[in-house]
């Protein structure tokens, strides 16, 4: 152990102790987690994922991602954009994934918002364009904010857009989760590592 925030692994590698004992908890901290997103699916997915978040685990998300994926195909805008009833009533006969008929219907109304935001030049952009100067440097888990002015202005921006389920809380983990904002402890192996942020 490294402090009492941070858990040196096996392969002498410090991370929290969320993203230390399960292996898919640990595989998307090391390969995914606060990466540059910057392509609209990508963008859109995570937004997505971030919704049907709210209220549950990250490792259950994480867990039916490939259901998800399948479910919502592979969440290109445009096909999702283009669901109609038959296709919300598969969705909420799908047991793989998450069957909450208002984040359901949220993700439809989002890709359609998504589509109409390419003329203010894509969802992806967008986002970016609420990064904050500064970043965090927390060194204990509760140093981490779960909002911040940024999030609060873009779940703003987003719902006057026509989006839902995009709350400050969301969208500061929407931020995390694309590398808008480095929440990464100082001393874990992937702090700074995205190539947005340095120390």
């Amino acid at each position: 152990m490294t402090d009492a925030a941070l858990i040196l692994g096996d392969d002498g590698l410090a991370r929290p102790a969320w993203a230390s004992a399960d292996p898919l908890m640990r595989e998307y901290y090391d390969t995914e987690w606060g990466m540059p997103v910057r392509d609209e699916q990508g963008m859109f997915e995570r937004l997505s994922l971030e919704a049907f978040q709210s209220g549950l685990s990250w490792a259950t998300i994480l867990r039916k991602r490939p259901a998800f994926r399948e479910a919502f195909a592979g969440f290109a805008p445009d096909e999702v954009a283009a669901f109609d009833e038959d296709d919300f009533d598969r969705l909420m006969a799908d047991a793989g994934i998450v069957r909450n008929r208002a984040k359901i219907r949220a993700t439809m109304q989002n890709a359609q918002a998504t589509v109409r935001m390419r003329d203010k030049g894509g969802l992806a952009a967008f986002v970016w364009s609420f990064q904050p100067g500064d970043t965090p440097r927390p060194v204990l888990l509760d140093e981490i904010p779960t909002q911040s002015p940024e999030s609060k202005a873009l779940a703003k921006a987003l719902r006057a857009e026509g989006f839902a389920f995009v709350g400050p809380t969301t969208m500061f983990a929407l931020m995390e989760a694309v590398g808008i904002v480095d929440t990464h402890l100082i001393g874990s192996h992937r702090r700074g590592t995205s190539g947005v942020w340095s120390d």
